[in-house]
């Protein structure tokens, strides 16, 4: 026999039997995996299922569910309240809040989930001023 027939005849003999194929041969495509589910943590708040909507249950937007006393989300509701309303500087001191800090905190929990109506206004130095729309 020569090495020609060789080689031939055992590459076919290498396949039948189960042998890794030749180099650079290409390989089979495997599937993906499942992925297990993740447990929770030990001692960690279980999470709320949630309706068969699909929707997350909204709070209601009233004012009883406002905020607790001595919070700084009383203390800003407190100053936009008065009939003049809180400049940003009064916010922000009292507060301790840049400016952006507070845009977003009003736009957030006042306009979006408490549904309070915010007026803001510029003054001639263009200074910015909130209050509560009544």
């Amino acid at each position: 026999m020569t090495n020609e027939a060789v080689t031939s005849t055992g590459a076919a003999a290498v396949a039948e039997h189960g042998a890794t194929p030749k180099k650079g041969a290409p390989k089979a495509k495997k599937g993906a995996k499942e992925a297990a589910p993740k447990k929770q943590a030990k001692g960690a708040p279980k999470q709320p299922k949630e309706k068969a909507t699909g929707k997350k249950a909204s709070k209601p937007k009233t004012e009883a569910a406002a905020s607790r006393e001595g919070s700084k989300k009383a203390a800003v509701l407190e100053l936009l309240r008065r009939k003049e309303g809180a400049t940003m500087a009064e916010i922000a001191k009292v507060t301790g809040w840049q400016n952006h800090s507070i845009r977003g905190f009003i736009s957030g929990q006042f306009t979006k989930k408490m549904g309070l109506a915010v007026e803001s206004t510029k003054n001639e130095a263009g200074g910015r001023s909130y209050r509560i729309a009544k």
